[in-house]
């Protein structure tokens, strides 16, 4: 059996995207999408998603983890999807579509940047395993890590995959874990805010994650960033709007950035 699929990236967090809506693809078969995202043996990719159906929406977005299990939600996922719905005629510019976490808005815009609005976010919370450290839920579990300025080393020669690993299996996120953000306070606040994660279920560092500058977005907001945030990853800029309540949560949140089409192949 012939399996058609497209590749797509958002600031480098790539890919194997499905058209499903005839759900001929087997969602429960994980070694296999375990497979496809396999970078030697496979495809290649930080995570998996099917378009399918659903009724009352444009489509719905099913996203597994590079590891072939279900996961929660995608940002640079679900922009990198709603750029697919345009490229097949599925939507035009604006998108309405279900995801794990719920409904979700989408924009393209004629440069190709691809505006997708994220769920409402509780106030940060302070976390258990650093005095420098807050967790936020942006549709995915995220522990952030604020580098001081003064201290060594670098984000850029920071030990993200020991420090993230560290965390993400922590004892205070038993059992499910959790995504990692390192961020390096610029500055000006108004700078970009460079980041690096580790990502829960690709377990490695990723060039980019949308949940995730977005909950960095959110916590920098206590250090002087206003919105909206322009952020640095290693796969490029991303931009996260926002309006923060006087309880300190976060409504009308809004990840943009790019969604690419890399290629298109079958197996």
């Amino acid at each position: 059996m012939s399996l058609t699929f497209h590749k797509y990236q958002g600031t480098g967090n790539d890919f194997v995207i499905i058209d499903d809506r005839a759900e001929e693809f087997d969602a429960t078969d994980q070694p296999r999408i375990a497979a496809l995202c396999h970078r030697r043996f496979g495809i290649g990719a930080d995570g998996l998603m099917l378009l399918r159906n659903r009724a009352g929406y444009d489509f719905e977005m099913v996203y597994f983890n590079a590891d072939g299990a279900p996961s929660s939600m995608c940002g640079n996922g679900g922009r990198c999807l709603v750029a697919f719905a345009k490229y097949l005629g599925v939507i035009d510019s604006t998108a309405n579509f279900l995801a794990v976490d719920g409904p979700h808005e989408a924009r393209v815009e004629a440069d190709g940047t691809v505006r997708l609005k994220m769920i409402d976010v509780a106030a940060p919370q302070l976390a258990d395993v650093g005095e420098e450290d807050v967790f936020l839920h942006t549709g995915s579990p995220h522990h952030i890590h604020f580098l001081d300025p003064e201290e060594s080393p670098s984000l850029a020669e920071f030990n993200v995959f020991a420090a993230g690993h560290d965390i993400r299996f922590d004892q205070a996120y038993d059992p499910a874990g959790t995504n990692v953000n390192f961020v390096e306070v610029p500055a000006d606040p108004a700078h970009p805010w460079p980041v690096r994660t580790y990502e829960r279920g690709v377990e490695d560092e990723t060039y980019s994650c949308g949940t995730g500058v977005t909950a960095v977005a959110l916590a920098a907001s206590q250090r002087g960033a206003a919105s909206p945030v322009r952020l640095s990853t290693p796969g490029g800029l991303l931009e996260v709007s926002f309006e923060q309540q006087p309880n300190g949560s976060f409504t009308n949140v809004w990840l943009s950035g790019p969604a690419v089409r890399v290629f298109q192949g079958s197996l």
